[in-house]
């Protein structure tokens, strides 16, 4: 499994509600070979974390580069930093 790691900031609740509410209508991108998304969303600060899982080092540069061209808009806020790579832990207890 791999994951990309984004962290936005500038982000509102209006986006964060917005987003959300586009994602449960139409699920991801055309072409996004996404196997799971979550959101931490931080209102205090004004900063989300978005954490994109893929199957394949390939899935993951071809989400990478379609989330990468999206429309600011398109997003809960300004992309402060991206990280990427294979998931090496997974506990729950």
């Amino acid at each position: 499994m791999f994951v990309r790691v984004v962290r936005f900031t500038d982000v509102t609740v209006e986006r964060v509600e917005a987003l959300v509410a586009r994602i449960d209508e139409t699920g991801p991108p055309p072409g996004v070979p996404i196997k799971k998304l979550q959101m931490v969303f931080d209102e205090a600060q004004g900063t989300a974390v978005v954490l994109q899982y893929f199957d394949s080092e390939a899935d993951l540069r071809a989400g990478g580069e379609a989330f990468a061209a999206m429309d600011p808009s398109e997003t809960p806020g300004r992309r402060a930093s991206v990280d990427a790579g294979e998931l090496k832990v997974e506990r729950e207890p």
